[in-house]
């Protein structure tokens, strides 16, 4: 990989929008895991007999959700690492 330039303002927003596409789809799926768990959570307490389990789920989904996300950042990190190095 090369180096990005980055000499001007367009060739910097050109890169940040390379870097906003790296690892995208763990990135969103994760993010929908975290809101649905969180509306499970929230909402767990209002279904009586099967708001345990509800409530288990949401965790769970918030579990996930959190691994993508992380997992999605670790990517994006890895990759802007190795754009950044200097190959000779």
């Amino acid at each position: 990989m090369t180096r990005p330039d980055l000499s001007d303002e367009a060739a910097i927003a050109k890169y940040r929008a390379e870097l906003r596409a790296v690892a995208r789809a763990p990135r969103l799926a994760g993010f929908a895991f975290v809101i649905l768990g969180a509306i499970a959570v929230w909402g767990s307490n209002v279904l009586g007999a099967a708001g345990q389990v509800v409530l288990w789920i949401g965790y769970a989904a918030l579990a996930v959700g959190w691994a993508l996300m992380l997992a999605a950042i670790f990517m994006r990190t890895r990759y802007h690492r190795r754009r950044m190095a200097e190959l000779d």
